[in-house]
């Protein structure tokens, strides 16, 4: 297997944290939650824009193709309101919608929280980059994320045979 350098993009969508009116911790939450999931170095991509959905697909289409990070990550705008643009965004820009991402983080944000139903988080890719949609908050973030992340590396090796690895008892616990 060759050795692909991995780039992870982390997306902040929020219009008061863009504005800097709200001190962000979504952003920081899902960037931490991955640094003690991820073994493998790798750099990072980050910003936080406003909910605008052109701004949200030029975002996502610049960390896939112009910065080309393997794993892109956003958080917020995934909820019911009419600025809550994420997922319209992201449907827009991957060229692949990997529903059993969605159903699975729904699934597992169900257990504990009965509004999970309304989130509308979703998954796909856009070349070779893995894009997952993610609420806004961090204790949901960290739910989602070890809902699904085991299925990232082996999704991520068959994109452009990268290989990522994993801190499996990390994500484990994060599943109970």
């Amino acid at each position: 297997m060759r050795k692909i350098n991995i780039k992870i993009g982390f997306i902040t969508i929020s219009d008061r944290a863009a504005r800097g009116e709200y001190e962000d911790i979504s952003g920081p939450a899902m960037q931490n939650w991955i640094k003690n999931a991820v073994l493998s170095p790798y750099t990072v991509e980050d910003i936080t824009i406003e909910d605008n959905q052109l701004l949200i697909e030029k975002t996502m289409i610049d960390f896939a193709d112009n910065k080309h990070c393997n794993l892109i990550l956003t958080t917020g705008g995934t909820g019911v309101t009419t600025r809550d643009v994420t997922p319209e965004a992201t449907h827009i820009v991957c060229e692949r919608i990997f529903d059993g991402f969605a159903q699975q983080m729904r699934n597992i944000s169900l257990r504990t929280v009965p509004t999970a139903i309304l989130s509308r988080q979703t998954a796909g890719t856009r070349g070779s980059s893995l894009i997952i949609n993610l609420p806004g908050k961090p204790a949901a973030i960290a739910i989602c994320l070890g809902a699904v992340f085991l299925a990232v590396p082996k999704c991520l090796e068959l994109l452009d045979q990268s290989n990522i690895q994993i801190d499996l008892d990390f994500i484990e616990q994060n599943l109970e």
